[in-house]
């Protein structure tokens, strides 16, 4: 039989979601591959689209959209990315219903993991690589950054923000990282000794900011929390500065005066990793995973795993992954 994860209403994670038993799969038909999934990552965005799921479904919906496992079969005449092949490790993404222990997924979101990198890195192979690529390209598209300007992130101690430290530090771009505590900007510092860090909890945080930024302009700002921190982002922005928004996990808004905006002319961005495969062309596509790639080979110490838990500890998996101040992502082993 195969176990998947669904849910039928919003709400807290742990409370509403449930593991289901299902028949096997059928073998898969053209364009589909058979994937034994061997671990999944609980993102942050999968338990916020569970908590904001509307009403109630009358089927149950599967959960999770990336997971990695072997390749047990491919369909007839399939077309597949190089290295994909029956017996194979693969990470897939984007297929809801990936917290399973079977996905019969299309074709097109099936990538091979390359064989140096462990089964840890590679449950963890697409998300949060990508959205690093997503951010670091508005970055760049800013004409500042770069150029005398300078990139802000919150929230630089997660998974995510980590992985833009390691690319802005490989490619010489300046940066100045913000979190919420001593403990993380300690554990940062560890790990990015020459990239400046400052704490939110200290009195005076954006003043720290500014010195640190050794009279720079902030152009860009990348925050996944939203809230009240946010707007403090919009005021250290220089003139004509942008904020990328990609997360929500602060539950006010965003409260932006318009002459704010209008008096520095700043823009207001939003970017969401689940809309990355309808935004972008197949080129892009193609591009993006082989820089994911890329992202993983060179900083594969930066994918820390928080814990590991089996299918049957879900609810203390996703309690594990909701806990502020974890270092990592959460896995889940089916099998």
């Amino acid at each position: 039989m195969n176990r998947r994860v669904v849910h039928t209403r919003g709400g807290p994670p742990a409370d509403v979601l449930t593991v289901v038993e299902e028949p096997d799969p059928a073998a898969p038909v053209s364009g589909r591959v058979l994937v034994r999934v061997t671990a999944f990552p609980l993102h942050p965005g999968d338990l916020q689209a569970v908590e904001a799921y509307p009403g109630t479904a009358a089927r149950p919906v599967p959960a999770g959209v990336e997971a990695t496992g072997v390749v047990e079969a491919i369909g007839p005449h399939t077309r597949v990315a190089a290295g994909v092949e029956v017996g194979g490790r693969v990470t897939v993404f984007p297929h809801p219903g990936a917290w399973s222990c079977w996905v019969l997924a299309d074709a097109a979101a099936v990538v091979a993991v390359p064989d140096k990198l462990s089964d840890e890195v590679a449950a963890q192979l697409l998300v949060n690589p990508l959205t690093a690529v997503m951010l670091r390209r508005e970055a760049e598209e800013h004409q500042g950054f770069g150029y005398g300007g300078l990139l802000l992130q919150t929230a630089a101690g997660s998974s995510v923000g980590r992985l833009v430290t390691g690319v802005c530090a490989a490619h010489d771009l300046p940066l100045v990282n913000v979190v919420r505590s001593d403990r993380a900007a300690v554990e940062l510092r560890k790990r990015f000794p020459d990239v400046p860090v400052v704490v939110t909890s200290r009195p005076g945080w954006q003043d720290e900011v500014r010195g640190a930024a050794d009279g720079r302009p902030p152009v860009v700002a990348f925050d996944p929390i939203g809230g009240k921190l946010a707007e403090s982002l919009l005021d250290l922005l220089a003139p004509g500065g942008k904020l990328v928004s990609y997360g929500q996990m602060a539950e006010e808004p965003v409260s932006v005066h318009a002459s704010t905006l209008l008096h520095k002319s700043l823009t207001l961005r939003g970017k969401s990793i689940g809309r990355w495969q309808s935004e972008v062309s197949a080129e892009r596509r193609a591009s993006d995973v082989g820089a994911a790639k890329l992202i993983a080979l060179a900083l594969g110490d930066q994918f820390d795993v928080a814990a590991t838990y089996g299918l049957d500890e879900l609810t203390e998996a996703v309690e594990h992954a909701g806990r502020p101040g974890k270092v990592g992502t959460v896995l889940v082993r089916p099998w």
